[in-house]
């Protein structure tokens, strides 16, 4: 009777709490958001998943080493590679290698909506400074507004590796959400008028271009943001691997196993992280409501920023307004959002590739974003 007793004691049903099974149903909706709808489903599944593996009870302070924030537990070695900030610049290698930046490039000015899409990330500082966040704290909030995981990963282990767990959770469910959250915005800040621009056909971008481009990308922003390095370093150097045409097994090795790799641990790990007895407090539910804030914000940015330089272009080199919504940095998704709200308006505008060039610089504006924090507050 005695080890049936110890049996139970040790069991999930014993230590179960209100806050494990609300837990286990958002590990639930994000499963079938992302088979449903399929919304981010390389991201969803291993994060949803992982809320489930965080999330399952057991007597914690035993000494089992089973949860991702016991020592010496398995997750908790590799929760270690999202602590210290080592996921998040190899799956930018990764996103280097698979990126196009020829868009940019044969249309420079677009990379002004990707600057203007980070206003979400200084404001929402601002705000949460208000709110009683400390500087680093309020820093880590904000950077949610970029919808970019890894550099939200990466600038809260730097900053505020306590608050990395809801941070990253926020990120990654605002980036996951865009087809919500964006087309409303859109709709709201545009008239109909507006979302039937059409804009020029990108000019042919030589190969000398695209592989000068990831070379003087990476001076140009290593100079303004140090702290950006680890980021964009490891973005222009995935380009260049891309972009050089002789490096094509290291380029496909960074596009593909290695990104796909660090994808699922990083997601199960973040997932895992979501422990309820450490997740669920109300600075965590806090973070939510800013991170969406800062997301909603970024966007209205873009869209507006690019309806202020119409007023400054000829008719034939006006942009459609929609692709400024591609300027946070969810790629691909908010550049496919901006396209499908164009087929809307007009079923022959196609506008995908042109968003893409907002979109790419999004990355490249966020990434600053965290590294001039960086510089200000370690």
């Amino acid at each position: 009777m005695e080890g049936l007793l110890r049996f139970i004691e040790f069991s999930g049903f014993a230590n179960v709490t209100a806050g494990h099974i609300v837990m286990i149903l958002i590990g639930f909706l994000f499963i079938y958001l992302a088979i449903r709808y399929e919304y981010e489903p390389l991201l969803l599944v291993p994060i949803g998943f992982g809320i489930l593996i965080g999330n399952i009870p057991f007597l914690e302070h035993a000494g089992l080493q089973l949860g991702i924030y016991e020592k010496g537990s398995v997750m908790n070695y590799l929760y270690q590679g999202v602590l210290k900030g080592i996921y998040p610049p190899l799956i930018f290698l990764g996103i280097g290698a698979m990126t196009d930046f020829s868009t940019l490039i044969s249309n420079p000015k677009l990379i002004l909506l990707g600057a203007a899409a980070q206003l979400g990330i200084f404001t929402t500082y601002l705000g949460a400074l208000m709110l009683g966040f400390t500087n680093p704290e309020s820093a880590s909030i904000g950077i949610i507004g970029g919808a970019d995981g890894p550099t939200a990963i990466f600038l809260s282990s730097r900053l505020a590796p306590e608050l990395i767990g809801p941070i990253a959770i926020a990120a990654y469910s605002y980036m996951a959400l865009v087809p919500i959250i964006q087309p409303p915005i859109m709709r709201l800040l545009t008239t109909a008028e507006e979302r039937k621009i059409r804009m020029k056909p990108p000019r042919s971008v030589t190969r000398q271009e695209k592989i000068l481009f990831p070379v003087l990308g990476l001076l140009l922003t290593g100079f303004l943001a140090p702290g950006s390095l680890p980021l964009l370093g490891m973005l222009f150097f995935g380009n260049l691997l891309k972009e050089s045409l002789v490096t094509k097994r290291l380029a496909d090795t960074a596009r593909n196993a290695m990104i796909d790799i660090v994808t699922i641990i990083l997601g199960v790990t973040v997932g895992a992280s979501t422990q309820a007895t450490t997740f669920l407090t109300p600075q965590s539910m806090l973070i939510f409501v800013l991170g969406a804030l800062s997301f909603m914000i970024s966007t209205a940015g873009g869209i507006l920023f690019a309806k202020f330089i119409n007023r400054f272009l000829s008719d034939d080199n006006k942009i459609n307004p929609l692709i400024g919504a591609a300027g946070v940095s969810a790629v691909p998704d908010s550049a496919r959002v901006a396209q499908m709200e164009g087929l809307k308006a007009d079923p022959t505008n196609h506008l995908l590739m042109h968003a893409m060039a907002p979109n790419v610089a999004g990355v490249i504006g966020s990434a600053v974003a965290a590294g001039i924090m960086m510089s200000f507050l370690m």
